[in-house]
């Protein structure tokens, strides 16, 4: 162990400081405004972790300002992060870690985001499920909900979950905790908790299990419900009940300082097929959730009956993000490697992509994988010099027959 043996007032045991950087040099390498990296604090870590553990243990720990990193959404626009340091991210690690087991047994069963044992997928099997029982959905979409928490109000919730100072204390700063813009200047930040760090998922949660999953239990139960982070659908059993509980959510969330989306928010009829359409044609009859798109579908069972059925598959989002990275990487001007090697730099993604896209419905993603081949024939084509994409595709059919497992996705079927 790298600490000394000091006794201090707050009750933060090295132990605890140690066993939160191995779970942080496991995640990502993003560094903050120190440009402080995990191999830095490997090579000398008690260089970084025990100032970290003395100042966390006498309440002097100040958290220094978050980085600010945009990234792209699927609709055009950018959402900022707040990229924390890494001994930042272990010092809130270690406050989340003791957090989490207070309030995690108090959380909705129909809560999926950031929780131990629950998962996106748990999230839209459950939705699946609910959209066969229940003909109407209400898409919740809340405005900039990361950037618009009420920092007193979350701090009030905090307050009723435990009287451990240390908790209290740090959470308050972290919310507190200036933001340095990508020119360099430095924002104080009056509301929102940045998302990107360590802790943030786990506050997120706390304020909406107050504002949300505990008010629906408690006045309308016999509404069905999953939420991961602030992504909530809503199933409800006519238009009317929909355009109750909207009204009501709408009110619920002003008395936070929240509002919802308008453009996104909406209220879906979901029956399983098109021939009973009940509702008006301006109602929508397809909503997407967690990256994949629920509307009517055709589906068979083990015996081959066919029948209608309300499932999710990969969304268009998806698929244009995907199309995305697959143009960014450029592979066909790969020419000086071999194919071995382009099989081996994009395995992991096209592995990450069927696990979890291909979850429902594997079929669905048949024309990211087209477009990925003919990234693949566009290299042999100029790898080999070949005078048309019918020469490189024949060559490509050729390595297909021949090797039919060297790309991940060339295993599942995905060979035109």
């Amino acid at each position: 162990m790298i600490f000394g043996l000091e006794t201090k007032t707050q009750p933060i045991s090295k132990e605890q400081v140690w066993a939160s950087w191995k779970r942080i040099k496991k995640g990502g390498e993003g560094v903050g405004v120190d440009n402080v990296s995990i191999a830095m604090i490997e090579k000398n870590p008690r260089k970084y972790l025990y100032p970290l553990w003395n100042r966390l243990t006498s309440g002097s720990y100040f958290p220094p300002p978050v980085r600010e990193a945009k990234i792209p959404k699927g609709d055009g626009k950018e959402r900022s992060l707040g990229i924390p340091t890494m001994i930042d991210r272990v010092a809130q690690d270690v406050i989340r870690e003791e957090l989490e087991k207070i309030v995690e047994p108090t959380f909705h069963p129909s809560s999926f985001g950031y929780r131990p044992g629950k998962s996106q997928h748990g999230a839209v099997e459950q939705c699946a499920n609910n959209c066969w029982e229940r003909w109407y959905v209400v898409d919740i979409d809340i405005k900039g909900f990361f950037d618009h928490i009420n920092h007193e109000q979350m701090m009030r919730i905090l307050r009723k979950i435990t009287d451990k100072r240390h908790i209290l204390l740090y959470c308050e700063r972290w919310l507190k905790a200036p933001v340095q813009m990508e020119d360099g200047t430095k924002m104080e930040r009056k509301e929102g908790s940045p998302q990107g760090g360590v802790i943030s998922p786990l506050l997120a949660n706390i304020f909406l299990h107050e504002v949300f999953d505990s008010w629906m239990q408690q006045y309308h139960s016999i509404m069905v419900f999953e939420r991961y982070a602030d992504d909530i659908i809503i199933h409800t059993r006519s238009m009317e009940q929909s355009e109750f509980i909207l009204d009501k959510v709408r009110n619920r969330l002003k008395q936070y300082s929240l509002e919802l989306n308008k453009e996104k928010t909406k209220i879906v009829y979901c029956y399983r097929t098109a021939r009973f359409y009940k509702e008006s044609k301006d109602v929508p009859v397809s909503f997407d959730f967690l990256g994949f798109t629920f509307k009517p579908r055709k589906c068979s069972r083990t015996d081959e009956q066919r029948f209608w059925g309300f499932r999710p598959s990969i969304s268009m989002k998806s698929q244009k993000r995907i199309l995305g990275v697959i143009k960014k990487l450029a592979i066909h001007k790969w020419i000086n490697k071999d194919i071995q090697f382009l099989a081996n730099a994009l395995a992991p993604k096209i592995r990450g992509w069927i696990n979890y896209y291909g979850k429902f419905r594997l079929s669905e993603m048949q024309p990211v994988f087209r477009a990925l081949n003919k990234r693949i024939a566009r290299w042999i084509r100029n790898k080999y010099r070949l005078k048309t994409y019918g020469h490189s595709y024949g060559l490509m059919k050729r390595i297909i027959a021949s090797y039919p497992n060297t790309f991940v996705h060339w295993e599942y079927g995905f060979r035109s």
